[in-house]
This record gives C-alpha cells, structure tokens and sequence, in this order.
C-alpha cells in the first residue's frame, strides 16, 4: 500500500518525532476526518507499505533521521512557493526552506525530491510577471537538485477564499495562465527540470506542460524497480491524477498557517489541536479513548504489473 505523509498536514515539519515513534510501533491510528470516534490502525512495516509519499514545505526536522527510513521506499513532494508572511504566516526563512531542500536531494536523489510551485495565484503585489521572475530565481538555484516540478493554480474553496479575503485576489485569465505556462515553459527547460500540473483542468500541452500525479505509480514503479498496477485514487477530484493510497494526516494541524491551504479551515482548531499533539500517542492529535472504535485496515501490497510474452517467430 502507498502511505500519503500528508496532504492533510505537514508532517515532516511539524511531526516528525511522532512519525518515528509510529515506526518503531509499527502503526500509526488514523481518525475519520468525518467522525473521530471511527479509527483506522494503519500498520507501518516495511512488509505492508510500499511506498511513503511525504509532502512538506521544510524537511529539515527529518535529515538527521532519514537512516531510519531504511528498508522502506518513498519520496518527498516539497513545495517551495515565492509569497511572503502575509500568505504564509508560519513559514519559516526560504533561505533554510532552500538549503534543506538541497540536502535532501544530495542524501536521496534528485529524482525523489520532486518540487512544488503552488498554488499560484495573482494580485497587485504577485503578479505575473513577478512569479516568472521567482520561478526562474528558484529553478536557478534548485538547478540539478530536483528533475520534476509540479504547479497548480488557485482553487477557490468557500474556506479558501473566505481566509484570502484580505489577499485581494485577481481572478485569472486565460492569457494571464498561457503567459505563466509558456514563460514557466521556458525556463524550467533551461534548467533541465519537467514541468507537469497538480489537479488542473487546463490543457497546456502546447507548451511541453503535461497533467501530472502526485501520488505517482510511475515513479513508484521506478523507485520499486518493477512496475504496478494500481488505480487511480476514487477519492479525489476528477481533475487528479493520483493513484490510491492511505493518508496519515489531519486537517486542522497544520502550523505554517498558509491563507489559501485547504486542509486547515479553522485557525483556532489548529492552535487547540498541535497543542493536544503528543509525540508518543497513536494518534497525531490527542489519545485513544474508550468510546473510539478501532479498525484494522487491510494493507494489501502493489501488484506487479506482468506484460504478457510475446512470442518470438522463427522465421
């Protein structure tokens, strides 16, 4: 099974310690986003994760421990984006965001490390013209460390666009999208990086920019050195591309406080919840009571994908 650490928050940041401790447990228990008396017990072993998919804004608390990820296959998804704290009020120095980014691509490859540039999203201080100049500042500096990066514009969700309110937030054209794509285009070519979208309806072929998959079975295939056979993933939007897999995470979590993030719609939920966080507990936020029902979750592994032999003619 493939192990999303986490779309629903910034584990690698923020919970790195617990992460480790369910490690060494060898599972981690996972409340339903919808009623958190429903517990899913996700066992973490080397024998039923296939592959980890970790997502995060800042890897650093996770290098000096990577050695225990021995024995398991996995990837970082690391988003490094050009807004400032008034966008993103917990955001540590991108200088540091940079370094740690670097670092993790010469321990684990360049093609493990794939880099995220979103959401973008214009207004009368990021316009388009300042994104293309941050995009080619950043592909500059991240030349050689990364082979992959991942764009998306916008969405506006009713939280979404209630917590960018202040952002004034122009809606964006369609000029205004061909202008970033073939400008990105460019450059990412350049510097020898491949640019694919994140969940987006928009055809951009025309400019070498494909629809992408976070949760990539290619890549998988390829850490795994065999291909898979897996589906895409019934619980996301249509747009995405992403193949099945089991997310660890928790809305409402996550600290770096980004206005336009989806998985945290409540501020003060984040503050109570990281506060109920005990890095020795099951859970990611708080502790197993006795009226939470726990379920076992079948792992199964990825199946090989066999291509049928093709018989040779001896004439």
């Amino acid at each position: 099974m493939i192990v999303s650490v986490s779309r629903r928050t910034d584990i690698p940041a923020f919970y790195s310690e617990w992460f480790f401790n369910r490690l060494k447990d060898g599972f981690v228990d996972v409340p339903n986003p919808f009623n958190d008396k429903q517990i899913s017990r996700i066992t973490l072993s080397p024998n039923t994760v296939d592959c980890f998919v970790f997502w995060t804004k800042d890897a650093t608390p996770m290098l000096p421990r990577l050695d225990e990820l021995n024995g398991y296959n996995y990837y970082f998804q690391f988003t490094i984006t050009p807004y400032g704290k008034d966008v993103e009020l917990g955001v540590i120095n991108k200088k540091i965001i940079l370094e740690s980014f670097k670092k993790l691509s010469h321990k684990i490859g360049s093609k493990r490390v794939i880099l995220r540039y979103d959401p973008i999203f214009l207004n009368e201080t990021y316009t388009k013209e300042y994104h293309v100049r941050a995009f080619e500042n950043l592909c500059y500096k991240l030349q050689g460390y990364t082979e992959k990066c991942i764009i998306s514009f916008i969405d506006y969700y009713k939280k979404t666009e209630r917590n960018t309110k202040c952002l004034n937030i122009l809606k964006m054209t369609e000029d205004d999208i061909n202008f970033i794509c073939e400008n990105f285009s460019n450059i990412a070519e350049k510097y020898g990086i491949k640019i694919e979208t994140c969940s987006e309806k928009y055809n951009l072929e025309k400019y070498g920019i494909n629809h992408g998959r976070c949760i990539d079975d290619k890549l998988i295939s390829d850490i795994l050195c065999f291909e898979i056979d897996v589906e895409k993933d019934p619980y996301q939007r249509e747009e995405c591309g992403c193949v099945k897999s089991i997310d660890i995470g928790e809305y409402n979590t996550c600290k770096h406080n980004c206005l336009y993030c989806y998985a945290n719609f409540n501020y003060e939920q984040v503050k109570i919840k990281s506060d109920l966080h005990d890095p020795l507990s099951s859970l990611l936020t708080g502790k197993l009571k006795d009226d939470m029902k726990i379920h076992v979750r079948e792992m199964p592994r990825l199946k090989k994908l066999i291509h049928p032999i093709k018989q040779q003619s001896l004439f």
